[in-house]
């Protein structure tokens, strides 16, 4: 069993950035691979970043790529995600996902753990 707790979500205007960070309890850390997603009101919950179990791999849906950065601290037992260039679409739920898989999550049916999400609203 993992628990996994959000932090770093807030209001931020356009243009600016946030750091989350997803501090994990339970099994070993560094076998899962972790995961990054978000649902605005009324959407589906959709993939954001994702990073292997060592943090060799990273990847990014198209919509962030170039403005977030996923990373990992295995001895911390920590995620985070790096929000740079935030626009008001970004405005959503941020959910910190765990897998028991060796490679990266992109979809939510893999997911074993999830948070329970902290918010990010960016105002225009």
């Amino acid at each position: 069993q993992v628990q996994l707790v959000e932090s770093g979500g807030g209001l931020v205007q356009a243009g600016g950035s946030l750091r989350l960070s997803c501090a994990a309890s339970g099994r070993t850390f560094d076998i899962y691979a972790m995961g990054w997603f978000r649902q605005a009101r009324g959407k589906e919950r959709e993939f954001v970043a994702a990073i292997s179990r060592t943090g060799g791999t990273t990847y990014y849906a198209d919509s962030v790529k170039g403005r977030f950065t996923v990373s990992r601290d295995n001895a911390k037992n920590t995620a985070y995600l790096q929000m740079n260039s935030l626009k008001p679409e970004d405005t959503a739920v941020y959910y910190c996902a765990a897998a028991n898989l060796d490679r990266v999550i992109t979809t939510a049916r893999l997911i074993n753990y999830w948070g329970q999400g902290t918010q990010v609203t960016v105002s225009s």
